[in-house]
């Protein structure tokens, strides 16, 4: 089942991203990694425990700041303010939380695979147990747009999924990421 049937992919993207115009001057080109090379098996965190999804969103500023040096309150408050504009839970168990940050320097990935589903107001009621993180500096609306796009159509793969929750370690879940995302191209 496609997790996206009740949505064009248009009215999606411009849902999750609220996209307005490009920012231009330095540092504007996009980043045109592919989403496997972009995380890090340091940022793949597996049975993560929290009560709720300020928590995880607060788990996720914690992590960005002590392993890739971000201060977390930025991160917490920008990915809290993505979710009062709308929740960025897609259903079948799957969020895709993320923000475009001002002093950002390059794009940030991460993923967390949640030891209970939790409940992150997803279009069709089921909790989440899948969160996949994408940050990325203000300028790279296009870069955003891509990576959100080949997470969603990762995401929306059952056997993916199904395979990421067997995954022992992050280092088999980052090779996981790896061998699927080769297929997005």
């Amino acid at each position: 089942m496609q997790l996206f049937a009740h949505f064009s992919f248009r009215t999606f993207m411009s849902n999750m991203i609220g996209i307005g115009p490009r920012p231009q001057g330095a540092g504007s080109r996009p980043d045109a990694r592919p989403l496997a090379e972009l995380l890090s098996a340091r940022d793949i965190l597996l049975d993560v425990a929290a009560a709720g999804k300020v928590e995880v969103l607060e788990k996720i500023g914690e992590h960005m700041e002590w392993v890739n040096g971000l201060p977390r309150d930025p991160v917490i408050r920008s990915l809290l303010h993505r979710e009062q504009i709308g929740s960025t839970a897609l259903g079948e168990g799957v969020a895709i939380p993320h923000a475009r940050l001002d002093k950002l320097e390059s794009i940030q990935l991460g993923y967390l695979r949640l030891k209970t589903p939790l409940a992150f107001d997803a279009p069709d009621g089921k909790p989440v147990t899948d969160v996949f993180v994408i940050l990325v500096p203000k300028v790279a609306t296009e870069a955003h747009l891509r990576i959100l796009g080949d997470a969603s159509q990762l995401f929306s793969d059952r056997d993916f999924r199904e395979q990421l929750h067997q995954a022992a370690n992050a280092s088999d879940a980052k090779l996981l990421f790896d061998t699927r995302s080769r297929s997005l191209r």
